[in-house]
C-alpha cells in the first residue's frame, strides 16, 4: 500500500504540472457530483478519463458529451485496466464486482476524498465543510475569485448556474473545494482557509453517535495549515469547543459576530445589503437567490474574498451577478402569479430554512410542497424532525423514499413521516400521481407557490411540473 501511495503521489504531481498527459484513469461511480468534478480535473489535463455508473443521468450524459467513456454494467471487463489511477466512492457497495477485482488484483485504489486531498494539498485551498450550505457557499466562493480574475481551480458539490459545471481550472494555484463530512471524507484535506457552515447531525449510519460527528467537524478544524484561518458560524464556535488561532465567525444579521448583514432588505426574490467584515463594511451588495440562508453563506463567501483582499467592487460585482447552483433554492419559475422552486434539501434544518425562506419572500403565497425523503436510515433517525418542519408548510405531498445506497427497513416508509404530522392537509403519493394533482390543482388556481425539495431523482419531475403550471 505503501508503493501505490507513493506512486500515486508522484503521479498526481505529474498531473498538476501537465507531465501525464494521455495517461489513464479509471473511476468508480464516475456520474456522482463529486466524482465527476475530479473526472473532469484529470480530462482537463490531458489525460483518457472512464468509469462505471449505476444508472444513466444527466450528469453522465453530459460526462460522455464532453469526452469520457462511461458503462452501467458491472462488468470486470470493462474496467480500463491499463490506468495508472482507480478512484472510487464509498457508496460503491462492498459486493461490487468491479470494486472486489480492483482490490483483489492489487490494483492502484484509493477513494475519492485520498485523491481529492492529493490534488488540492498542493495548492492554497479554501475548503467548506457543513452539514448545509457548503455547496452554496463553496461554489459563491469559487465565483467571486473567478469573476474578480483572481482565479482559482473548483471542485464543487452542485452544477453552477453560471459555468454549467462543478469543475473549472485555472492557472492561479488555488483550490476552493467542498469538503465532505460523509464517511469522514474531509479529514483528509489540509485547508488554508476552512469555513464551517453548519454542525447538524446526519450520516448516523457511518458516525453512529451525535458526539461522533461533531467530533470529526472539530478535527477537521484542526487541520487548517499553520498561520491559516477558520472562518465558522456564530455559535458553532463556543458550543462545540473550536479553537484556533486565527477565526472568524459569521452570521447573517447578529452583531456579535466578525461579519454579519447590516441594513438588509428584501424585493421581489433578492436581498440588498452590506456587510461587515470585521471593522471593514462592503457597501451596496445584492443577492439574487433566495432564502435568508443564502444570504448567510454570502457573507462567508465575502469575508474569504476579503480575506484574500479582493477590492470591494469586485466582490460587489461577482455577489450581484452570482446566478446560485442548480437544485439550491433555484426557481423554476418566477412570475406575478406561480413561484416554483427546487431545492436539494434532505435534512430537517435545511427544508426549515427552505420553507422560512421561501414563505418570508413570498408572504402572501399559499406554500405546496413535494418532499421526497432520501435514505431509509436518516428518515428513520429524523422522522419527527422532519414531521415537525413540514408542518410550516400549507400543503404537503411525500413521494416514496429514494433508498440511494440503502436497503429497505422495516417500518420505515413516508406514511411514517405523515403519521407524526399535525398538518391534515398532507398526503403520501407517488411520482406518476403527484402530476396529475398538480395539474388539477393548478387549473383549478390552487397552486400560488409549489416547491420540489429532495436529493434523490425528485429532479426528474421538475419540468414536467412546470409544464403543468404554463398556462
Amino acid at each position: 500500500m505503501t508503493d501505490h501511495i507513493n506512486h500515486i503521489n508522484t503521479f498526481i504531481k505529474e498531473v498538476s504540472l501537465g507531465e501525464a498527459k494521455g495517461k489513464r484513469v479509471y473511476f468508480l461511480g464516475i456520474g456522482g457530483i463529486g466524482m465527476s468534478a475530479i473526472a473532469r480535473y484529470f480530462k482537463s489535463r490531458g489525460l483518457i478519463v472512464s468509469g462505471y455508473d449505476k444508472t444513466e443521468t444527466a450528469l453522465t450524459l453530459k460526462l460522455v458529451e464532453e469526452g469520457f467513456g462511461i458503462h452501467y454494467t458491472d462488468d470486470v471487463n470493462l474496467i480500463d485496466k491499463e490506468a495508472s489511477l482507480f478512484i472510487y466512492t464509498p457508496a460503491i457497495p462492498k459486493n461490487h464486482k468491479a470494486y472486489n477485482y480492483l482490490v483483489e488484483n492489487g490494483l492502484p485504489l484509493f477513494k475519492r476524498s485520498e485523491v481529492l486531498g492529493m490534488i488540492i494539498n498542493l495548492s492554497y485551498n479554501v475548503c467548506v465543510a457543513g452539514t448545509h450550505g457548503k455547496t452554496t457557499t463553496s461554489s459563491m466562493i469559487a465565483h467571486i475569485l473567478r469573476d474578480s480574475d483572481f482565479g482559482c481551480n473548483a471542485f464543487l458539490g452542485g452544477i453552477t448556474s453560471n459555468y454549467n459545471t462543478n469543475f473549472w481550472t485555472s492557472e492561479k494555484n488555488v483550490c476552493v473545494a467542498e469538503a465532505d463530512e460523509y464517511d469522514r471524507s474531509f479529514l483528509k484535506l489540509t485547508p488554508d482557509v476552512a469555513v464551517i457552515t453548519s454542525i447538524d447531525p446526519d450520516h448516523l449510519d457511518i458516525y453512529e453517535t451525535e458526539q461522533n460527528f461533531v467530533d470529526a467537524f472539530v478535527s477537521f478544524s484542526q487541520k487548517v495549515k499553520p498561520g491559516g484561518l477558520l472562518i465558522i458560524k456564530l455559535g458553532l464556535d463556543k458550543s462545540h469547543g473550536f479553537e484556533s488561532e486565527n477565526k472568524l465567525t459569521y452570521s447573517v444579521d447578529d452583531n456579535k459576530g466578525d461579519c454579519f448583514a447590516i441594513n438588509i432588505m428584501h424585493k421581489n426574490g433578492s436581498y440588498y445589503f452590506d456587510a461587515q467584515i470585521k471593522n471593514q463594511v462592503v457597501k451596496g451588495l445584492s443577492l439574487h437567490m433566495g432564502g435568508m440562508h443564502n444570504l448567510e453563506n454570502a457573507i462567508a463567501a465575502i469575508a474569504v474574498a476579503k480575506n484574500l483582499n479582493i477590492s470591494d467592487e469586485k466582490i460587489i460585482h461577482a455577489v450581484a451577478n452570482f446566478k446560485g447552483v442548480k437544485r439550491r433554492f433555484e426557481y423554476i419559475m418566477h412570475t406575478s402569479d406561480v413561484v416554483m422552486i427546487d431545492d436539494y434539501a434532505h435534512h430537517p434544518q435545511e427544508l426549515s430554512a427552505l420553507i422560512q425562506g421561501a414563505k418570508g419572500l413570498f408572504v402572501e403565497k399559499k406554500c405546496t410542497l413535494i418532499f421526497q425523503p432520501h435514505l431509509f436510515s436518516r428518515t428513520r433517525d429524523f422522522a419527527t424532525g422532519f414531521a415537525s418542519v413540514l408542518n410550516m408548510a400549507d400543503e404537503v405531498f411525500l413521494l416514496p423514499i429514494y433508498p440511494a445506497r440503502e436497503l429497505p427497513i422495516e417500518g420505515v416508509n413516508s406514511e411514517m413521516i405523515a403519521g407524526l404530522m399535525e398538518n391534515p392537509k398532507v398526503k403520501c403519493c407517488s411520482k406518476s400521481e403527484i402530476i396529475e394533482i398538480v395539474k388539477q390543482k393548478s387549473e383549478a388556481g390552487e397552486i400560488e407557490m409549489l416547491i420540489t425539495a429532495g436529493a434523490g431523482d425528485i429532479d426528474s419531475l421538475v419540468e414536467p411540473l412546470k409544464n403543468t403550471l404554463i398556462k
